[in-house]
């Protein structure tokens, strides 16, 4: 007993003299999270690893999870509090070029893996579903390719995961519902294909942007989804009608699909105390949406965005985006509307900004900002419409 308590007060003594007694120090780590981290940084090539960065403080004469550690494994990774296991893997973006080791799996209590805004290539390895106490997994910023192993949605305790600016292909893996505790999740930059699956039923945030999805979009895939946010998929090819329940989910706030194939949209008016109160953003432009334009969402009490640019639309803009108390920009050049603006968006106390232009429209007074950009040609407006007549 008297040994073990001399050797802590020798260490204690150790770590107050900045380590000058260092040799006294005791190897901690589990061997297995060694080997893991050797592995790891082997994988790594020796040319993208520079003087300054975190994986060359990594020096293996050393223990990873000792104390102190001054002057090797500086940053990049921390361990338990008992200092026998690795739970953080956070890198510095120092352009490291390599491919993933499976043997990241061995780090079984890694609750943080951030590679992120590096140049790791290659496939992401299915053996990193051994890793059950995951809770944050961002790839983002990286030239991953191939598909997202199906493996992945065995991460019960992943809560982010980010795998943005990639080169991944394929379909979403079919169970991705079953990350029960993922919050938010962005694949946005890759070139992933197919429909959306159901998705996990905690998320918060949605963000799968300027990939290559199609489909329509199904209500399936969002039921029970009532935390759901924000939801982000514009610059992909998904079409068909945007359904009326999509805009009446309970905790829906910003929504994108623009720069789609949407050929319609169905909206109906929000249920006091339901859902789309909550509704702040709301952008389908560039996409083919024909028919009116939807009146109901100038109900949406707290609708401050609305951006329906570049579409098919035609008719009057409806009344109730001039009565609107929270709408705030609004954008729906682009479109064949026709009439007279409604006051409340153009008149001399109107604080709504954005735009009208390139419409049919009459009577847009130049005073206005929304009318400062051009309407069509009355021989393009006339040809809409009598094309339209003819139909």
């Amino acid at each position: 007993m008297q040994n073990i308590i001399y050797l802590w007060a020798t260490i204690i003594l150790c770590i107050h003299t900045n380590n000058k007694c260092g040799f006294l120090v005791q190897g901690l780590t589990s061997s297995t999270d060694i080997e893991a981290l050797k592995a790891f940084k082997a994988s790594i090539k020796p040319s993208s690893i520079t003087p300054w960065s975190c994986i060359a403080s990594w020096n293996f004469t050393t223990d990873p999870c000792s104390v102190p550690r001054r002057t090797h494994f500086t940053c990049g990774l921390t361990c338990t509090t008992d200092n026998t296991r690795v739970n953080q893997i956070t890198l510095d973006p120092a352009g490291y070029t390599g491919t993933l080791t499976p043997l990241l799996s061995q780090l079984t209590t890694l609750v943080t893996l951030d590679l992120s805004e590096n140049s790791f290539y290659g496939t992401i390895p299915s053996s990193l579903s051994s890793l059950s106490n995951l809770q944050t997994l961002s790839l983002r910023s990286n030239s991953f390719s191939g598909s997202i192993p199906p493996s992945i949605t065995n991460l019960k305790s992943l809560q982010s995961l980010d795998l943005s600016h990639n080169s991944l292909s394929g379909f979403l893996p079919n169970s991705m519902n079953s990350l029960i505790s993922l919050r938010r999740m962005d694949l946005s930059f890759n070139n992933l294909t197919g429909g959306l699956p159901k998705l996990p039923p905690n998320l918060l945030d949605l963000a799968i942007k300027a990939n290559s999805l199609s489909g329509v979009l199904q209500k399936t895939t969002f039921e029970g989804l009532n935390q759901l946010e924000v939801v982000e998929l514009s610059d992909n090819a998904l079409g068909g009608n945007i359904e009326a329940w999509l805009f009446l989910l309970p905790s829906l706030q910003q929504l994108d699909l623009a720069n789609n194939t949407f050929i319609g949209v169905e909206i109906s008016r929000p249920v006091v105390g339901g859902g789309g109160n909550s509704l702040v953003a709301v952008d389908l432009g560039f996409n083919k949406i024909q028919g009116y334009v939807p009146a109901n969402l100038g109900a949406y009490p707290s609708l401050s965005f609305l951006s329906l640019r570049y579409n098919a639309l035609r008719g009057a803009i409806p009344l109730e985006y001039g009565k609107s108390k929270s709408m705030k920009r609004l954008f729906l050049d682009g479109n064949f509307l026709m009439g007279k603006p409604p006051a409340g968006l153009v008149g001399a106390r109107a604080e709504v900004s954005g735009s009208l232009g390139d419409n049919c429209l009459e009577g847009c007074p130049v005073r206005s900002q929304l009318c400062t950009a051009k309407q069509k040609p009355s021989s393009v407006c006339r040809q809409a419409y009598r094309g339209r007549a003819a139909r």
